[in-house]
């Protein structure tokens, strides 16, 4: 008898199989139904931060210029992921090794501003160090802003700072930068189908990627730090949508 006496004598009706095999259906359908959801809140949360990250890294920017009669910091020589030396000592500017946020580290509050939380489980960086540096060096710095004057640039709203990337600092136009050399040609050309780098593009459109399965489409976006401060995202592209101006700059 499925029937039983329960608690002061009142009569309980335990579950069948089948009722049991129903309500796991219900939760399993439940689940299948959120977890997409989740996972995209989860991933628009990781976003914010990023962009917030991004928007405080341009403000210590921005802090440094002024300091320094608009002029931006020489970047020409750092091009590594490290802050710090083996000694817990600030890096130099002058240390090839050292990631670009050295110079403008006095206007920081932390070195976390420059890590994306959409960016942490990496196997390996491009260069042969511990890919956990990365979670305090997740953005590319444009090489064409070192020691530009800011105040002379004709258009900051479309000039880029720096931005998502799997490189410290991007310097060698459609090489690894989001332009090409013109309609129909590929950007990125060192992380496309054959290049040295191919296996770190999906770090570089990061942002809400699908799972495609293919390495060299994520349908994601990347996010992009501009000279007056805002902040945008990137859909992915092959570049005929990105003049190579905004990473160059069009002087007064």
């Amino acid at each position: 008898m499925l029937d039983r006496l329960g608690w002061f004598g009142r009569k309980t009706r335990a579950f069948t199989l089948i009722e049991l095999l129903v309500v796991i259906a219900i939760i399993a359908l439940l689940m299948a139904i959120l977890t997409p959801a989740l996972r995209r809140a989860r991933e628009q949360a990781r976003q914010t931060v990023c962009q917030s990250n991004l928007r405080n890294a341009g403000l210590a920017m921005t802090l440094y210029a002024q300091d320094n009669n608009y002029t931006m910091a020489n970047s020409n020589t750092t091009n590594g992921f490290f802050w710090y030396d083996d000694n817990g000592r600030l890096r130099s500017t002058s240390d090839k090794d050292a990631y670009w946020g050295v110079a403008y580290k006095t206007y920081m509050k932390d070195t976390k501003v420059c890590g994306c939380p959409s960016f942490r489980n990496v196997a390996e960086l491009i260069y042969t160090v511990n890919p956990r540096l990365i979670w305090e060096a997740a953005f590319a710095l444009n090489s064409n802003l070192s020691k530009k004057k800011i105040t002379n640039v004709r258009d900051p709203g479309h000039f880029i700072i720096c931005h998502d990337h799997v490189e410290p600092k991007v310097e060698q136009g459609s090489q690894d930068m989001f332009h090409n050399d013109g309609p129909g040609t590929l950007n990125l050309k060192a992380y496309r189908t054959g290049g040295t780098r191919a296996r770190f593009y999906p770090g570089i459109f990061r942002h809400s990627a699908a799972r495609t399965g293919d390495l060299l489409k994520t349908g994601g976006r990347a996010n992009i730090l501009w000279l007056d401060d805002h902040v945008s995202s990137l859909q992915e592209t092959t570049g005929d949508d990105v003049p190579a101006r905004w990473y160059t700059g069009e002087l007064k």
